[in-house]
């Protein structure tokens, strides 16, 4: 049993927009509130994400008592926090979603600013999909993740990949490539690989279920959405980190325990990682 603390926690209101820092954050049953809720998709109602729209970085959401404001190089729009709009249908990973499309204005001003035809849409509550069973508890469920409600780093860890990378003679990267949503500090590195769960008081936890194989993604500048591989992805392949044969891992996939209801986490936490 190892004790460490809370560093920082991070949302991503819409899937492959920037993130943001908080002080606090509700943890409930698929994750801390607010994270990708949003989502932008295609004509087709295909998932948008930095995999092929690598400017999706330079999105960036800012929130207000009633509405999600979004700025991408200049564009600004809002969509409501509220779950309003026109019933449509996405698909994420394979996953057919009932969404809501609130603004026809975003959509224009998004599509204009990203030089394609694109829709911003809000996930339901009642839209929440499954997470996978082979993982997840029983009835997990989760928002516009790629597949389950939030995921947890150490500072620990990235430092010892980052001691890799200066090995290499290439620049280190900072945690925003891997985008989490929890990040631990006072635990050594890649004690998340030894844990089954994270817990907190009044008997909540988050159960890690899966690591987080990488891709693409972690070679991207989240500032300026540029591409700058090959790092990470080569030096946590050199230090051995295919965990379970979906390439390099960094990071673990975690489901909510919440036996009494949603709970506020904080910066500086204590957090208990149990074997």
């Amino acid at each position: 049993m190892t004790t460490g603390r809370i560093a920082a926690l991070w949302i991503y209101p819409v899937k492959a927009g920037r993130g943001l820092t908080l002080e606090e954050a509700e943890l409930g049953p698929f994750g801390l509130a607010l994270d990708r809720r949003w989502m932008i998709v295609r004509t087709d109602g295909r998932a948008l994400t930095q995999r092929e729209e690598p400017r999706l970085a330079r999105l960036v959401p800012s929130l207000e008592p009633d509405r999600l404001r979004l700025d991408l190089d200049g564009t600004e729009l809002a969509v409501p926090l509220e779950e309003e709009g026109e019933p449509v249908e996405v698909v994420i990973w394979g996953d057919r979603v009932r969404a809501l499309a609130p603004d026809p204005a975003a959509d224009r001003a998004l599509s204009q600013a990203l030089c394609r035809p694109v829709r911003i849409v809000r996930l339901p509550e009642a839209g929440l999909r499954p997470c996978d069973p082979t993982y997840a508890p029983a009835g997990s469920r989760t928002a516009f993740t790629d597949g389950f409600p939030t995921l947890v780093t150490s500072e620990a860890s990235l430092s010892a990949v980052n001691a890799a990378i200066r090995a290499s003679g290439a620049a280190p990267v900072p945690m925003t490539r891997f985008r989490p949503n929890l990040v631990l500090e006072g635990v050594p590195a890649w004690a998340e690989d030894r844990a089954q769960a994270l817990t907190f008081d009044r008997g909540a936890a988050l159960r890690l279920v899966k690591p987080c194989a990488r891709c693409i993604v972690t070679t991207t500048d989240q500032a300026s959405g540029e591409r700058l591989g090959p790092e990470p992805i080569r030096s946590l392949q050199a230090l051995g980190r295919d965990l379970i044969g979906e390439g390099p891992c960094f990071g673990w996939n975690a489901v909510p325990i919440l036996p009494d209801g949603p709970i506020r986490l904080g910066v500086g936490r204590d957090v208990v990682l149990r074997p």
